[in-house]
């Protein structure tokens, strides 16, 4: 995440780079904080000439910091950033300077539509190399005895089926030498008696070359040979000098590394686009300037629950060993999927400020003197590679922001304009039809019973606050526990129902991180979806006991935004602790 906060605040600094090329810019005064909603018709929005006159500092977190010189957002420790002025009187529409644009790299490219029975789509895909579990192998031997001597004596060793790798001292093997040797005393009275002793041999890996010697030397060989059976590189070694070993026990793990798997990671919308056969080209960052190619041979059936994604494998020839197991690849999968050919327009994922249905781009308006850009609401379909499908928002041939766009974004908001961080919450409520109101019907037996979870969960939001795992897997027990003890029967019909779908919720997440008892991350993640759940059920029930606060960080998981719960106005972000504790704004207030 902290990945996430330097590239944000590069951004802001962009901005306010490019924003000094040609917008406000005048003389400084002393720092000075102002209230946007009692100062919004200043004595200065009179005078023409007082925008250029004044230059006033922001924060894009905190649009109510203000002041007339640098320096950093009280709320949040957020660099404050100059504001610009917009020119343009629809709120949905940011103009900015060419050398702002040019200053942000602001980028854009034209949306189209694909056609014709050959259209390929290109799908990203990252991976690592495994060796093929079906050439693994163990090393055995064939006597029991002690090893003597071993000749591959390292992990990593290569060996080559055929080569001695030990020797070993069997009493069995010379109690079989001296049968054999008795057995040719007696050869000419019975024979059947001499091939039963060199059958015993024979048996036991025994060469038909050394067993000729025994029988011309006439002499016992107190220790033998042990043969590699396949070729590989050793993966363990199991014994030492010294060791007895029984006969059937592995003395060595190999691995023949002749041919590898490249094992892909597929997300879950990509999978119609994927069959097997379909070509993928890779490379890796070991190998510079050389691109594999192979196909599609295997896509597994189960998909993994903590990263959303399912192994596609292609298997590569490697007789040169220049894939190793663990070495990371990104490829370029082809898919000749005839569903995804006649598509609404795609438009890259670089370009959508949030995922979901309903979601955000910046369009560049044509012909315009002065560089704009149209904040947009788009309806997105499939995802196809590195593209979402729009299914609504978008026409052909127009041309949408595809670096630059938090950028934009930021500015609209410093303006109070439309921007992704204004309307993100209203857009997820159109979304799920919003939050039923059932106070009036509900006992305040069941209110009751919600106060005693939310006074649990604060105490798991703490947790996270203070960045400790191990105390919110503890807490996040005492939550579970009471969820468990409210009475569901309190509730009638549709309210009843609609508790039912926040209990789910709230059940399987909590218990989720429980079972995350060392991963903060992954457990701030199942808070998030514990604090939706909550949210929605006191806004449906209400709740009886002290005031609650619902917050809003706008850059957690991954700038989607998430809600918490608190007792008191101060923020205390739980998705960021000491990172960014301040970092977040109050949305609402449960009295």
């Amino acid at each position: 995440m902290s990945s996430n906060i330097k590239i944000i605040i590069s951004v802001f600094l962009a901005l306010a780079i490019g924003l000094a090329g040609g917008l406000i810019f005048g003389k400084k005064q002393g720092a000075e904080l102002v209230d946007t909603s009692k100062h919004q018709h200043s004595d200065t929005a009179n005078t023409p000439t007082a925008s250029t006159e004044e230059e006033i500092w922001v924060c894009s977190m905190h649009p109510q910091i203000r002041q007339n010189e640098p320096g950093i957002c009280p709320i949040c420790e957020m660099d404050l950033t100059p504001l610009e002025a917009n020119t343009s009187d629809d709120p949905l529409v940011l103009q900015m300077t060419e050398s702002a644009v040019k200053l942000s790299n602001i980028q854009t490219s034209i949306v189209g539509q694909s056609s014709g029975k050959d259209a390929i789509n290109k799908i990203e895909l990252s991976g690592r190399i495994e060796a093929d579990e079906r050439l693994a192998s163990s090393q055995v031997t064939h006597v029991s005895g002690r090893i003597e001597k071993l000749f591959v004596t390292y992990t990593g060793a290569r060996v080559r089926k055929g080569q001695k790798v030990a020797s070993i001292y069997s009493p069995e093997l010379i109690t079989a030498q001296r049968e054999l040797l008795e057995a040719l005393k007696l050869q000419d009275l019975n024979p059947a008696l001499v091939e039963a002793a060199r059958n015993k041999l024979r048996f036991w890996k025994i060469g038909k070359s050394t067993i000729e010697g025994i029988e011309k030397e006439g002499k016992i060989i107190e220790t033998f040979g042990v043969y590699a059976d396949q070729s590989g590189i050793v993966t363990n070694r199991r014994v030492s000098v010294g060791d007895y070993v029984q006969k059937g026990n592995a003395l060595f793990d190999l691995m023949n590394l002749n041919k590898v798997w490249v094992v892909f990671d597929a997300y879950e919308e990509d999978l119609e686009n994927i069959s097997i056969g379909d070509e993928i080209t890779f490379s890796t960052p070991a190998i510079p300037n050389k691109n594999f190619t192979s196909k599609v041979t295997f896509i597994d059936p189960l998909l993994n629950p903590q990263t959303r994604t399912v192994a596609i494998r292609t298997e590569v020839t490697n007789t040169k060993a220049l894939l190793k197991p663990e070495m990371l690849v990104t490829g370029m999968l082809k898919s000749t999927n005839k569903k995804a050919i006649n598509t609404p327009l795609n438009v890259p994922k670089s370009a959508v400020m949030w995922t979901g249905k309903r979601s955000v781009v910046y369009v560049k308006v044509p012909d315009m003197e002065i560089p704009s850009f149209q904040f947009r609401e788009v309806e997105l379909g499939n995802a196809l590679g590195s593209n979402y499908q729009v299914l609504e928002g978008l026409e052909a041939d127009e041309e949408v922001v595809t670096y630059g766009s938090f950028t934009i974004d930021a500015a609209a908001q410093l303006n109070n304009q439309a921007s992704m961080m204004n309307r993100e919450v209203q857009l997820k409520k159109e979304d799920e039809g919003g939050i039923p109101n059932f106070q009036v019907e509900t006992p305040d037996a069941f209110k009751e019973q919600l106060n005693d979870l939310a006074n649990a969960y604060i105490e798991l939001k703490d947790a996270f606050v203070a960045t400790d795992a191990p105390s919110a897997a503890k807490v996040a027990e005492t939550v579970v526990a009471k969820i468990e003890a409210i009475d569901m029967a309190l509730l009638k019909g549709d309210a009843h129902i609609y508790w039912m779908e926040q209990l789910e919720a709230l059940q399987a997440h909590s218990k989720n991180i429980v079972e995350e008892k060392e991963d903060v991350e992954a457990q701030r993640k199942q808070f998030g979806f514990v604090s939706d759940a909550l949210i929605n059920a006191i806004e449906a029930f209400g709740t009886k006991g002290n005031a609650l606060y619902v917050q809003h960080c706008p850059m957690a998981f991954d700038n989607e935004g998430g809600d918490w719960l608190a007792l008191e106005e101060q923020i205390q972000n739980p998705y960021f602790g000491d990172k960014m504790m301040k970092c977040g704004l109050v949305k609402k207030v449960y009295e």
